[in-house]
C-alpha cells in the first residue's frame, strides 16, 4: 500500500454536512461559474458580497502586500488572483475537485501561479501561525460548521491576525421560507437554537449573534467591525431576484464580520 493509501486510511470519514456540499459543488460548479464568472472577475474580483462592494470602499484587508493570505473556500480563486497580483502571498483551499479545476483554470488565464489545496475549512491541512489574513466571501463560512472553523481560523492565524469572512445574516435566515427559498417580510424561523439550514443538497450555518460573539471570543478574536451591506439603489445582482434586492434595502442580507486575533499587544492596549 502507497503513503497516500496509508494517509487516507488513517483520516476520519467527513462528516455528513461536507459530504452533501462537497457533491453539490461537485455537480454544479459548471454553472455557477458560467452564471457568475462575469460578475466576479475583472474589476469586480476584489469585492465583496451579492452586490460585488468593492474592498476599495469597505477597507476590510488594508495593506495586502507582502503578506500571507488564505481564502476559506476559494472556488474559481478569483480574490486569490487579484491579492497575488496586489503583492500578497495568497493560498486557496475549496473541499471541491471541481471548483479547484476552474480556480487552476483562471490562474492560468491570468498568468499567476499559488498554492491550491483540497480540503475543508474545517481540518486545513496547514501548519498553526501560517497567514497574516484568513477570509472568505461567502465561501466555506457559510457551508461549514463555524464551531470548527473559527478556531480552525485562530489556529492558522498569527498573532494579530486578521479574519474576515462575508455571509448570510441571522436576521435573513428568521425569514428564509425554506419551501419556495425565498425571503419574506414576516419571520419564518426561530431564532433560539438556530444552527443551519438543511435542503436535499445543501447545508447552510448560522448563528445567533450573541452566539457568533461568543464563539469568537472563545477562540481568541476581538470583533473590529461587523458591516451589514446594504445594495445602492438600482444594484442587481446575478445571485438574487429584484424582490431580494428590494428586501436586503429594508433589513440586512448579508454581513461581514471583521476579527482580530489577540496578541499581548493588544491585549495590553485593551487593559
Amino acid at each position: 500500500m502507497s503513503n497516500n493509501q496509508d494517509a487516507d486510511k488513517q483520516r476520519p470519514p467527513l462528516p455528513e454536512h461536507v459530504q452533501k456540499n462537497r457533491a453539490m459543488w461537485e455537480a454544479s460548479s459548471d454553472s455557477y461559474d458560467e452564471r457568475h464568472a462575469a460578475a466576479l472577475s475583472g474589476i469586480n474580483a476584489m469585492t465583496w458580497g451579492l452586490w460585488r462592494i468593492p474592498e476599495a470602499e469597505l477597507h476590510v484587508f488594508g495593506e495586502v502586500a507582502g503578506k500571507d493570505i488564505l481564502e476559506f473556500g476559494c472556488g474559481a480563486a478569483r480574490w486569490s488572483i487579484e491579492l497575488a497580483r496586489c503583492g500578497a502571498r495568497p493560498v486557496g483551499i475549496d473541499l471541491s475537485t471541481r471548483q479547484l479545476s476552474h480556480a487552476r483554470r483562471v490562474m492560468n488565464e491570468a498568468g499567476v501561479d499559488f498554492p491550491l489545496i483540497e480540503a475543508s475549512a474545517e481540518d486545513v491541512p496547514l501548519p498553526d501561525a501560517s497567514f497574516d489574513i484568513v477570509f472568505c466571501d461567502w465561501g466555506a463560512m457559510t457551508f461549514c460548521d463555524p464551531q470548527r472553523t473559527v478556531p480552525e481560523a485562530a489556529r492558522l492565524l498569527r498573532p494579530g491576525g486578521l479574519f474576515a469572512f462575508s455571509t448570510a445574516t441571522p436576521i435573513q435566515f428568521l425569514c428564509l421560507n425554506m419551501a419556495t427559498d425565498q425571503v419574506e417580510r414576516t419571520l419564518v424561523n426561530d431564532y433560539f437554537g438556530m444552527t443551519r439550514l438543511e435542503w436535499e443538497d445543501e447545508v447552510d450555518f448560522q448563528l445567533p449573534y450573541g452566539e457568533w460573539i461568543r464563539l469568537f471570543r472563545r477562540s481568541g478574536f476581538i470583533i473590529e467591525d461587523l458591516i451589514e451591506t446594504r445594495p445602492p439603489i438600482g444594484a442587481t445582482t446575478t445571485y438574487r431576484t429584484e424582490a431580494e434586492n428590494e428586501w436586503a434595502r429594508h433589513w440586512p442580507m448579508e454581513n461581514i464580520w471583521k476579527l482580530r486575533k489577540e496578541s499581548s499587544e493588544l491585549s495590553t492596549f485593551l487593559c
